[in-house]
């Protein structure tokens, strides 16, 4: 992984190939996004790059104190830490200021981070997200169970769930039983999708991202 950004789903449209074969695609915005701090395994104890994506209000003031320390007057909503490799992606000083070198591109501490300057078209990336939330679900729908007979004198066990556990040793129900439960609302990561398109502000990838429109997206470039 050595190219990251962030982004919110904007939304899902069609593209179509060299071959003329039509490609789903997704919308990512990411602007604005701003690299906010580099931290190093010698004092923090691991190697991440902090990245702050959207104006927003109501920052909290720890976060206000990062965006005074990396000089960004823009009032950023989200931040997010990049795990990365220095051997990869190293690390310098310009004008007394943290840089990191993503290829020729040399980024400092308080820079906007540009998808045009960062990714390619064809490069492959991994997108993560927050999927949907469903709300509480039986067994159906949340594990996909067959349910019980629809005929032959059933009322109410259509989509119940059925024995759970037993009633001697050891008596109990195992942990990870499949049951009814809150569906949604997970952390989901899709590998491998190419880059169709980028500008100054957006990217757009082939195929279908997790999340609702208007979900944080986090883009990790595949190396």
């Amino acid at each position: 992984m050595d190219r990251f950004i962030l982004g919110i789903k904007k939304g899902q449209s069609q593209r179509f190939d060299k071959n003329g074969s039509r490609l789903a695609v997704t919308i990512i915005e990411t602007a604005p996004n701003y690299l906010l701090d580099i931290k190093l395994a010698d004092k923090n104890g691991y190697n991440a790059i902090v990245v702050g994506f959207k104006e927003g209000k109501n920052i909290q003031k720890p976060v206000q104190g990062l965006l005074k320390k990396a000089k960004v007057k823009k009032q950023l909503l989200y931040i997010s830490e990049f795990r990365f490799d220095p051997t990869v992606l190293p690390i310098s000083e310009v004008d007394g200021k943290k840089a990191i070198s993503f290829g020729e591109l040399v980024v400092t501490v308080g820079q906007e981070l540009k998808p045009s300057q960062l990714f390619q078209l064809e490069d492959m990336v991994t997108v993560t997200g927050t999927g949907k939330g469903k709300g509480f679900q039986g067994v159906v729908r949340r594990h996909h169970f067959k349910g019980g007979p629809k005929t032959h004198g059933q009322s109410d066990r259509l989509r119940a769930p059925g024995s759970i556990g037993m009633s001697t040793t050891p008596g109990r129900v195992f942990k990870g039983k499949r049951m009814a439960g809150r569906m949604g609302s997970e952390t989901v990561t899709v590998k491998n999708l190419p880059i169709v398109e980028t500008n100054e502000t957006s990217i757009i990838v082939g195929g279908l991202v997790p999340g609702a429109i208007g979900g944080l997206i986090r883009v990790k470039r595949i190396s």
